[in-house]
């Protein structure tokens, strides 16, 4: 691998002011005088950043972090990766944007697209975020099958306006679910929403789908969407066979699988798209966070019998498919290939999986972990055996983990890390060692 970080490798991290700093402090309070509605992760740590490198960043105070959260899911290939750099910039000194016309640009991310997607995956429209990637595939799924109605489950993420927000879970300050959305409990192994053991359940999650479809729908559902792995939740992953004998159930009921991979895809957990680890290919899938490494660019795509359907509804997007954007997908997908990094993601995964399960032998608030390639996950609890969530003991884990220069992720009593999938196995070991130094001194503390 190329080490074109070599400014940012000398003993990393390096937190030479006790974060967040005082810059970080001062510039943070200015900029909440205008931005309101801050994610958790900031609301614990108020650090702000200045520059990136591979998987390191650095902040407006000097200091120097390892990057276990990917800039949330983003930036798989690393941040500023040269090869994507200059083809971002070479694109954006020759055209920004043509509206919906076609470039040679064009042509080649979606050429290259095609290819990596799963099975005949390869009718693509293009966006610029994710929650319109997930609307588009809402309109796609009802111009396929001329019905209405969708199922999701508890606690996926999809967007936030109105179709996405009516896919998850909805509060006082979201109003109300549109009509025609419907859910099912999520299948989570360590929790299981029905008291099952797995050895024994035979996926009766499953069959509740089936039963909630019989109940509750009028029997007009055009597609079922889940996230093949949770992440706002918690990275959480399905028992296996769930999602191949949800696809059979929904081709004998003629109701499309929709599955959304803006946060899974494009290498996140070993594979392309994590619908591979279960041997499905969806009817209709959407791609984000990674494809464009931070480039704002996003994808809905469906399969080849389904691509004349999207005729009925309209590719047109201010920014989706510009020459920049598509200039990002073609580098990214080049780099993932030349530097084997779905290799690497495995090479982390097992690393990281091997400490991460020592810890959850080791520590009493440990109550679980799981983690596919790139995306981990550590649930805390203060009882083994009743799995209380102890979401204390998160929010202290994440802030001592960050002050020691590790930038992540926090969900409640849930830790979540997806370091790029350029990070190497030293630096792996090293965050791994900030992880657990910060649950032992939380244990102390609480326990």
């Amino acid at each position: 691998m190329d080490r074109w970080y070599k400014e940012y490798q000398e003993n990393p991290p390096c937190i030479t002011v006790p974060a967040p700093g005082p810059e970080s402090q001062k510039l943070h309070k200015k900029i909440k005088e205008y931005m309101k509605g801050y994610s958790s992760q900031v609301k614990l740590f108020p650090v702000v950043f200045t520059e990136g490198r591979g998987p390191f960043l650095r902040d407006v105070d000097g200091n120097t972090y390892l990057d276990f959260s990917s800039g949330i899911y983003v930036t798989n290939c690393g941040h500023c990766h040269p090869k994507i750099t200059e083809s971002i910039q070479k694109m954006a000194g020759k055209l920004l944007n043509a509206h919906d016309f076609d470039s040679p640009m064009k042509y080649e991310a979606l050429e290259l697209l095609a290819e990596i997607l799963p099975g005949d995956i390869s009718g693509i429209q293009f966006y610029s975020d994710g929650t319109p990637a997930v609307e588009a595939g809402l309109r796609a799924a009802r111009a396929i099958t001329d019905k209405i109605e969708f199922l999701s489950f508890w606690k996926d993420f999809h967007g936030k306006t109105l179709g996405s927000v009516s896919l998850a879970v909805m509060s006082a300050d979201k109003g109300i679910r549109a009509p025609g959305f419907f859910m099912a409990p999520r299948p989570d192994c360590y929790r299981c929403p029905f008291n099952c053991e797995r050895s024994t359940c035979n996926l009766f999650c499953v069959d509740f789908v089936e039963r909630v479809l019989d109940e509750e729908t009028t029997g007009r559902v055009a597609a079922i969407v889940m996230e093949p792995i949770q992440g706002w939740a918690g990275s959480v992953f399905p028992p296996d066979g769930f999602i191949s004998e949800l696809k059979k159930r929904c081709e004998k009921r003629g109701i499309l699988l929709f599955l959304d991979e803006i946060l899974t895809g494009m290498g996140r957990t070993g594979t392309w798209f994590a619908c591979e680890h279960y041997d499905t290919v969806p009817d209709i899938i959407t791609v984000g966070k990674g494809l464009g490494n931070g480039f704002p660019v996003t994808a809905m795509a469906v399969r080849e019998e389904h691509k004349e359907a999207l005729e009925k509804i309209s590719a047109s997007s201010s920014f989706g498919g510009n020459p920049v954007a598509c200039a990002a997908v073609s580098s990214v997908i080049k780099v993932i290939r030349e530097e084997n990094l779905l290799d690497q993601a495995k090479a982390i995964e097992r690393v990281v999986m091997n400490r991460l399960e020592k810890m959850k032998e080791d520590y009493s608030i440990v109550g679980d972990v799981r983690g596919k390639g790139c995306l981990f996950g550590i649930e805390l609890v203060k009882d083994k055996s009743t799995k209380e969530p102890f979401a204390d003991a998160g929010s202290r884990v994440y802030r001592k983990a960050f002050e020691k220069g590790l930038a992540w992720v926090p969900a409640g009593h849930i830790l979540r890390m997806s370091p790029p999938l350029i990070m190497t196995e030293e630096l792996a070991i090293k965050g791994c060692d900030l992880i657990e130094e910060s649950i032992a001194e939380t244990e102390r503390e609480l326990c």
